[in-house]
């Protein structure tokens, strides 16, 4: 059971939602990586966050594979050699990401191209288009 974890003035990551493990760094770390867990596996329990529908679907397609087939998220931080500051780091992160999820896409308004792009555009192209046919072996008329 963690501390509540503020993301915006409106949303909230309740406590009973979030948990930690600290695991074994990999890679080196000299004679400490083998005695001390100093990584720290955050996880978010999706199903116990009460947020609109929008801001939980944004954020698993935001989250990708980090979300398990059980609705956890799981966010790893083993930037650092102190559990502390990774876990601060993990939290950070989580915070980071559902921030992302909270405002919604903004639609895309179609526009058309612009007089001067078609020029530009007919331009590059005949300009390619003679480039090439000038690189051709030259045809015999007679």
């Amino acid at each position: 059971m963690s501390a509540d974890l503020l993301i915006t003035s409106h949303l909230t990551i309740p406590g009973d939602a979030l948990s930690w493990t600290a695991v074994r760094s990999s890679g080196p770390g000299g004679q400490n990586v083998n005695k001390v867990s100093t990584a720290v596996e955050l996880r978010l329990d999706l199903r116990l966050v009460e947020w609109p529908w929008g801001v939980l679907g944004r954020l698993r397609a935001l989250a990708g594979k980090r979300i398990d087939s059980t609705d956890v998220l799981l966010i790893v931080s083993q930037t650092t050699r102190s559990q502390e500051r990774n876990l601060a780091d993990a939290r950070d992160r989580l915070a980071q990401l559902v921030r992302e999820a909270v405002p919604p896409p903004v639609p895309r308004r179609p526009t058309r191209p612009t007089k001067g792009s078609k020029e530009r555009r007919l331009t590059q192209k005949g300009q390619t288009g003679e480039t090439k046919r000038l690189r051709q072996r030259p045809r015999d008329d007679a």
